[in-house]
């Protein structure tokens, strides 16, 4: 595959953990360099990570998940989403800065499984047209990784302009990433 249209692959796929990690730093008004580097290193494992097991595993997993993944992602993205948006309203400042790290954990497998399940998909179809894998994926991993990153560091520049609102934007975020990807499975 020439390198442009991997690229573009890549940062398609990549667009989710930006969108993701940016409304996770302006729910919590930043995220330390060591919070980054655990998102964005396990972000972009997943993304590496899945289009691997999708190729591996073939059409047969594709068709057990198909009619389900897109549910899966959205209930993730919006259970996450919604539990900020709550959280903003419902815990004292005291209370927020007591809650567990977003970025570690159950909550960090569980935003790396469903930013990563399309990654899985673009696995399986190129394992159907007996294009090479590893290539592709450690490049879609890799634009994961930085797109983390990015996200990760301007997620704080619009939680200070939100100010009190960051969190609930961060959350509703989340739950819009959610309902594009249903939306966008239910169309196709």
């Amino acid at each position: 595959m020439p390198f442009a249209m991997v690229f573009g692959l890549a940062v398609a796929l990549g667009t989710d953990c930006f969108a993701v990690s940016m409304g996770l730093a302006c729910g919590q008004r930043g995220l330390s360099g060591r919070q980054t580097v655990r998102m964005s290193a396990s972000f972009g494992a997943f993304q590496f990570g899945m289009p691997v097991v999708g190729w591996l595993a073939g059409e047969g997993v594709v068709r057990f998940m198909k009619g389900a993944d897109h549910w899966i992602a959205f209930g993730l993205l919006a259970a996450i989403g919604g539990r900020m948006i709550y959280e903003s309203f419902g815990l004292s400042e005291e209370e927020k800065a007591c809650r567990p790290d977003q970025t570690r954990g159950g909550r960090l497998l569980v935003l790396s499984v469903a930013t990563s399940l399309d990654a899985l998909a673009v696995g399986v179809s190129l394992g159907v047209m007996k294009a090479a894998i590893l290539y592709p994926a450690a490049v879609i991993g890799a634009v994961s990784f930085l797109l983390t990153g990015l996200g990760a560091r301007l997620g704080p520049i619009i939680g200070r302009t939100a100010g009190r609102w960051a969190e609930v934007l961060g959350g509703l975020i989340l739950i819009g990433i959610g309902l594009r990807i249903l939306l966008e499975h239910l169309r196709g």
